[in-house]
């Protein structure tokens, strides 16, 4: 295998193997363990993952065969840094189908094969009963039954062991089981497509869903909602109660600004929870000072909780009242507590390493530990010594030196050039490893070199014993320490409530409304508006249960791809409980939203783009429910003209036997046709306008970028295309003949029917008349205003009919 490298652990296979490319992708911190059932289970999957950063074993089991897409949509929502898979799903020459997948699908994530025996079901659940919070114990119920996310878990918990060296305290770790159903299904191909987190383009770029709507404060917040807009909700309750904590923040100022003060100031709480809880398995030097950091840091936390509780006391909307009931805890003030008695009052997180260091080393109060007493009085004596010699070569010199202090270097010696004159140009022979910045020089002395290595060994005496005793400290905080997961996610919600009502102020959006229709009034594009910095045009959308199937047509850049997107992200939007981009929206609520892009115009690949097309088309009709989502732009594009428009016609009748809400846009005017066989078909195009230039005669095409009723007048926008290029004009003027000819012939034989017009408007009125019943909220006069209004546009409707078979009576005469 390509790149592939042996893996030796002691519960690896010798042949186990670790695929990757030469960088993995940047910022994962999670590790996931994949396990597939054999024989009658095969397609059962289990899996188990756990954030580097953040102390959480999630669980998840389900049936997935085929082409295996919810593991890989999945994996790609996790981000992995590395994926641990059995070593008997990789054995050469029968790699299984699920292995080879996932191994083409993350190229650049390491691949680590572990012997099946270490995935134990039994191990598993021993492992989650031993180290489980017991706030959470209650997984244990869902999970005793759930054998291959158990056995995931073991080989996962039992290979970070190895890997990091460390074990996690009993009782220590949230464990949680999710199912696909709690949340909508957006395949990874689709979270692509619409740009969900990452631009196509460039992938440093903010112009992305999350990019506009990330404001957030924390990296919890920034996990958060990334995590909510590739699976959004399903629950109209929930998505409701976040829509109330929005507006309440939005309409109350002083909670605005107070919580995004408070707010701003947290750390990191999940990764701070992740060490807090981890017990290294051996003391070096690093890992005593990092878990003194870690205390330091847990103080900074907790001096901080009450400052958000005094934010939260007077809010009305049941989310913000529950984070304000959870921060009430008696345990942050016990813990705060036990750490005063240990951690002096002033000591806190402080950025810079000299400032930190100097933190940690006189982080643990005087008195406890004798002997840390005296080594802190060496450590002082130290520094103080430096600074008097410092001071004396400054003074025997004449020059202006300073101390100053990094990690890398210890205590060394600055001194700006601005105004002094060296002797002879150069400095004193006892400055050694010098560096020259600009008109800074850095440089050090033997004795100063020898003043450090005292210094180091000092500082390890210190943390070494203050490490015995935060230790002691930690030991006796472990019991109540399980409260700073509800602090975890009530500072990461309300960071990313926050960040949603942030992006409202920027942009003017609305608040989504839940019903059976999905109807936009002037909806725009929220990555568009971000990039114009200018309202881009906006476009009414309407789909409803009788006209749920909306084919949208018109010329190569007219607007159709940029238009079915924004819809797609309006409706990603709503349901992770965000305001839209719009003057009115209402969503119904989408189980599953498929895209289908095309790759317009590459006619080199066009093969393989066929295929690709067929497999996505593939998934979406295996996969599709009545209350899904399918956003279908080009298709059959990369083959003959016929076959494409047989295959076009027979996925939209496949798709317009279910009450899915599809919007299809395409080039082939054929399927207009449909609009007469089906009245749930609504035809659509994106409007144009031609101007004449009057001195050269030239025609020229505006578009509007307006979406309109009614199937796209424009005829031949291929040739208009084409007319552009070097093409001979003659050939042009033939091809011109041609595709007139061929069209007029289309067009005979396609005669409108009259009765199926009033057959159509019958349907449409009693849609209409039932959409008002189920959710109509008008005022008497305003809904006796509306019925008049759908009897007007039933009578014009009969009329047309009328007219159509009066006009079809005299031409057979």
């Amino acid at each position: 295998m390509p790149g592939a490298h042996s893996v030796r652990t002691p519960f690896t296979d010798h042949s186990a193997t670790s695929c990757s490319s030469a960088t993995s992708t940047t910022g994962a911190s999670v590790i996931v363990a994949v396990v597939e059932g054999r024989g009658l289970a095969r397609g059962e999957i289990g899996m188990a993952s756990l954030n580097l950063k953040c102390p959480e074993l999630v669980l998840s089991q389900f049936a997935d065969m085929g082409t295996y897409t919810k593991v890989i949509t999945k994996i790609h929502i996790l981000m992995p840094l590395e994926i641990l898979m059995p070593d008997t799903a990789s054995d050469k020459g029968k790699a299984t189908k699920l292995f080879n997948l996932i191994n083409e699908n993350f190229l650049g994530v390491p691949f680590t094969a572990i012997q099946r025996r270490y995935f134990n079901e039994r191990k598993g659940l021993e492992y989650i009963q031993q180290l489980c919070a017991p706030e959470y114990s209650t997984v244990l119920m869902e999970v005793q039954a759930k054998y291959y996310c158990l056995a995931a878990a073991a080989a996962l918990l039992k290979y970070l062991e190895f890997v990091q060296d460390s074990v996690y305290a009993a009782k220590s770790l949230k464990v949680s089981f999710t199912g696909s159903e709690q949340t909508a299904m957006i395949d990874s191909a689709s979270a692509t497509n619409l740009e969900l987190v990452i631009n196509n383009r460039d992938h440093r770029s903010e112009h992305s869903l999350f990019g506009v709507l990330n404001h957030t404060r924390t990296p919890g917040g920034a996990r958060r909602l990334r995590s909510n807009i590739l699976e959004p909700l399903v629950d109209v309750d929930t998505i409701n109660i976040r829509l109330d904590s929005i507006q309440e923040i939005l309409q109350n100022e002083e909670l605005f600004f107070g919580l995004k003060n408070a707010i701003g100031h947290f750390l990191d709480i999940d990764q701070l929870l992740s060490v807090l809880i981890q017990i290294p398995k051996q003391e070096t030097v690093q890992v005593a000072e990092a878990k003194i950091t870690h205390v330091i840091q847990l103080k900074h936390t907790l001096d901080l909780v009450p400052r958000l509780r005094a934010v939260l006391t007077e809010c009305n909307t049941a989310v913000l009242r529950a984070y304000s009931s959870s921060l009430e805890d008696s345990r942050y003030d016990i813990i705060l507590e036990q750490i005063k008695t240990v951690i002096n009052d002033d000591a806190t997180y402080l950025k810079g390493s000299l400032s930190m260091r100097t933190q940690k080393c006189y982080a643990v109060r005087p008195d406890i530990n004798e002997f840390l007493d005296i080594a802190r009085r060496a450590y002082t004596e130290i520094v103080d010594d430096i600074a008097a010699l410092v001071s004396q070569m400054a003074e025997k010199y004449g020059l202006p030196m300073r101390t100053s202090f990094s990690t890398a270097r210890g205590f060394y010696i600055q001194m700006k050039l601005d105004g002094v004159v060296l002797q002879d140009g150069k400095l004193p022979a006892e400055f050694i490893k010098v560096t020259k910045q600009k008109t800074n020089y850095s440089f050090t002395t033997a004795d100063l070199m020898k003043m450090n290595d005292r210094c180091d060994e000092a500082l390890r005496e210190i943390f070494h014993m203050s490490y015995v005793v935060v230790c002691q400290l930690l030991s006796a905080v472990h019991e109540h320490i399980h409260c700073l997961y509800k602090l975890s996610d009530a500072v990461s919600m309300l960071d990313m409530l926050l960040s949603l009502a942030n992006a409202c102020t920027i942009s003017d959006y609305v608040r989504p409304e839940f019903t059976d229709t999905l109807a936009i009034k002037q909806g725009r594009h929220p990555i568009l508006e971000r990039i114009a910095g200018q309202q881009p045009v906006s476009n009414n959308t309407y789909i409803s249960e009788g006209s749920n199937f909306v084919i949208i047509t018109g010329p190569n850049m007219s607007g159709k791809s940029t238009y079915l997107k924004q819809v797609a992200l309006c409706q990603i939007m709503a349901q992770i409980g965000s305001y839209v981009p719009a003057d009115y929206a209402s969503f119904r609520v989408a189980d599953q939203i498929f895209t289908r892009i095309g790759v317009d115009d590459d006619f080199e690949t066009s093969s393989s783009t066929f295929m690709l097309e067929m497999k996505e088309v593939s998934y979406i009709i295996h996969n599709v429910s009545d209350k899904s989502l399918i956003i279908i732009d080009e298709l059959g594009r990369g083959t003959s003209a016929e076959e494409g428009i047989g295959i076009c016609h027979s996925v939209c009748e496949f798709l317009l036997g279910l009450k899915t809400f599809t919007l299809f846009a395409t080039h082939f005017l054929e399927l207009c046709q449909l609009e007469s066989l089906y009245p749930n078909v609504e035809n659509q195009h994106m409007a144009v306008q031609h101007t004449r230039n009057v001195e050269t005669g030239d025609e020229n095409v505006v578009y509007t970028y307006l979406i309109s009723r009614g199937c796209s007048e424009e005829r031949h926008y291929g040739l208009k295309a084409a007319e552009m290029t070097a093409l001979p004009p003659a050939i042009i003027q033939q091809a011109k003949t041609i595709a007139s000819n061929v069209s007029r012939q289309l067009m005979a034989n396609h005669i409108s029917d009259p009765e199926t017009q009033i057959q159509r408007a019958v349907y449409h009125l009693a849609t209409r008349l039932l959409q008002t019943a189920r959710n109509s909220r008008l005022d008497p006069e305003s809904l006796r205003m509306y019925l008049k209004g759908l009897k007007k546009q039933y009578e014009a409707d009969l009329q047309a009919a009328q007219q159509l078979a009066a006009s079809v009576d005299t031409e057979e005469e």
